[in-house]
């Protein structure tokens, strides 16, 4: 598991970008943090389900369901990493 603490903005692109390409075949060349999820990336509903969780496996975190709706963009699954990353800057996963 990665230590969430000791990533930057950059490596979390990059981390949310290999679990799309690892484990939903998007091309990683599609992926920018403007892509949308669903739309641009063509997950489902359920897909977004199998990507959160795949992110707390991978990173350690727990997504809260609610904020996960919210979830448009990559964008948006990298400040929400970000912001728990920011909130427990002293926790190792």
């Amino acid at each position: 598991m990665l230590d969430l603490t000791q990533t930057d903005d950059a490596l979390i692109f990059d981390i949310v970008r290999e679990v799309l390409v690892q484990e939903f075949e998007v091309d990683g060349g599609r992926v920018t943090r403007e892509s949308h999820i669903f739309q641009e990336l063509e997950l489902d509903s359920l897909d977004a389900i199998d990507l959160i969780v795949a992110l707390e496996k991978r990173l350690g975190v727990k997504v809260d369901e609610e904020e996960a709706k919210a979830f448009r963009r990559v964008e948006d699954v990298c400040r929400f990493i970000a912001k728990v990353r920011d909130a427990n800057p002293g926790r190792r996963p």
